[in-house]
């Protein structure tokens, strides 16, 4: 029997995780933060007109909220190489083995996660977030566009119970400078 396989989603993997999903629980990931620190020049920009995307950023003292998810059993292998081809598209990744705490009890388990890789060109930690609103606003790429990112990621968040509040005034802020109304 195998192990379970877990991976953490903390943006579009909450709403958009591609792979059977046997469970889902509400976790933790401790010593790491969700933040618009990565240029996307593939899936929510271009090379011309990078977006933003969210990472894990490593940072003391940080927790990021978000889910578990477990792969359904006997399609751990194609999961893994759909997650590589989506996340490591760049290379601005890296994939890590980390220890997530579930909500619900605080039982452990060791979860598949993509962190941000600081010496990699597309980093860009430290955006003001009026900078981070104004590249969001006007970014498209091949998987749309870039506020569909920012709108899909709060509003998952909301749904679980997890405050955010960069990501909540960013979402005010995009949808002022874009013309869409809250909620809209």
């Amino acid at each position: 029997m195998r192990e379970d396989f877990w991976v953490f989603g903390y943006a579009s993997l909450l709403w958009n995780p591609g792979f059977p999903v046997a469970e889902r629980r509400r976790a933790r990931l401790e010593g790491w933060h969700r933040t618009f620190c990565m240029w996307s020049i593939h899936h929510r920009g271009t090379p011309e007109r990078p977006g933003l995307v969210l990472a894990l950023d490593e940072a003391e003292g940080a927790v990021c909220h978000g889910v578990a998810l477990r792969v359904a059993q006997g399609a751990e292998d194609e999961t893994l190489a759909y997650l590589r081809e989506r996340e490591l598209v760049s290379s601005a990744y890296l994939e890590r083995r980390l220890p997530v705490i579930f909500d619900d009890g605080g039982a452990r388990a060791e979860a598949l996660a993509y962190v941000v890789d600081r010496s990699h060109g597309q980093y860009c930690g430290g955006l003001a977030l009026e900078r981070q609103a104004q590249v969001i606003a006007a970014a498209t790429g091949g998987r749309g566009p870039n506020p569909d990112y920012l709108f899909n990621t709060a509003d998952h968040l909301r749904e679980l119970g997890v405050e955010d509040h960069d990501l909540a005034w960013l979402v005010r802020r995009v949808r002022a400078l874009t013309g869409q109304a809250p909620g809209g």
